[in-house]
């Protein structure tokens, strides 16, 4: 059984604004398991679905490239938010979206790929950084999407430079009709993207273990209600159409007119554009997701200082 600490406490109530005792409830009910404890306050109806993402925590920048039917996104993270204004800092990101392009969105491949203008690796190139910035820094993850014909779309939220941000979109699109109006509809799927945060593009690509996961806190809070199971089966299953709904791509409702659906809003464009559309794939990187920032507790260093002397 994991040590319930404070810190532990917090960190549940973080992810599910639910009360200091209901949190101490929950982990001492699942032996400190912090997931167990967040479908535990879920089945009681004292918590919300906790976003898989985390809380964002890293500093740097969230950088993409793209040439026609490919296009790659890259985050690279600092310590500080000042460094992400650093011309010399933008200028790596910016050319480690374009290195992606070529080494196929392997990290690691990245890392290893020689930086232009040098005789040094990308790698190299951020440790000279480093040195000369005076803060550390990190090639953190990158992917890249192609199609064999259509587009790749990039966009940037609030951009900072072109190409430079905090949220970084690509969508594929496979298609054989018109270029631009192609290249218009995915700016304009990438941009929801960006706002409405999918999991993944259809229901056949929801991960299995997450939908399970769902369904039984489903069932639980249906279960809550009292009713019979044959009813509590049929609200599971209408609960579920609601979760595709949240978490597809093409099941989604499209932000910009609040009213159609993905699919059908690519169904529609098609017509337009000559020829029929697929939507292949998309990535969205939001920068720091899932890192955890160390955070000082003003307070609790005092105390500890206070309780230091005499």
């Amino acid at each position: 059984m994991a040590e319930i600490t404070a810190s532990l406490v917090k960190e549940l109530r973080e992810k599910t604004g639910a009360g200091m005792m209901d949190c101490k409830k929950a982990l001492n009910e699942t032996q400190g398991d912090l997931e167990g404890a967040v479908d535990w306050l879920r089945k009681k109806g004292l918590a919300a679905a906790a976003k898989k993402s985390g809380r964002i925590a890293a500093e740097g920048l969230v950088a993409v490239a793209t040439a026609g039917t490919k296009g790659a996104v890259v985050e690279v993270n600092a310590e500080t938010d000042f460094v992400a204004r650093n011309d010399k800092f933008q200028a790596f990101a910016a050319k480690s979206a374009e290195l992606a392009l070529a080494t196929g969105g392997d990290v690691e491949a990245l890392k290893a790929a020689a930086y232009p203008g040098t005789s040094h690796t990308a790698q190299d190139e951020l440790t000279s950084l480093i040195a000369t910035v005076g803060e550390n820094m990190n090639l953190r993850r990158s992917v890249t999407l192609s199609v064999s014909a259509g587009v790749v779309v990039s966009y940037v939220h609030s951009a900072i430079a072109p190409g430079l941000g905090k949220i970084g979109v690509l969508v594929a699109l496979e298609s054989t009709g018109d270029a631009a109006k192609l290249a218009d509809l995915g700016k304009q799927i990438a941009m929801h993207i960006a706002a409405a945060r999918p999991d993944a593009l259809d229901i056949a690509d929801v991960d299995s273990s997450s939908l399970e996961r769902e369904r039984n806190v489903l069932a639980e809070q249906a279960r809550a209600s009292g009713k019979p199971e044959a009813i509590i089966e049929k609200m599971v299953e209408g609960r579920v159409r609601k979760y595709y709904e949240e978490v597809c791509l093409l099941e989604q409702t499209y932000v910009i007119d609040g009213e159609t659906k993905v699919r059908k809003v690519v169904e529609n464009a098609a017509k337009d554009i000559g020829a029929p559309v697929k939507v292949t794939a998309f990535t969205r990187f939001a920068l720091g997701e899932g890192i955890e920032k160390a955070q000082s507790d003003f307070a609790a260093e005092v105390a500890a200082a206070a309780g230091g002397q005499g």
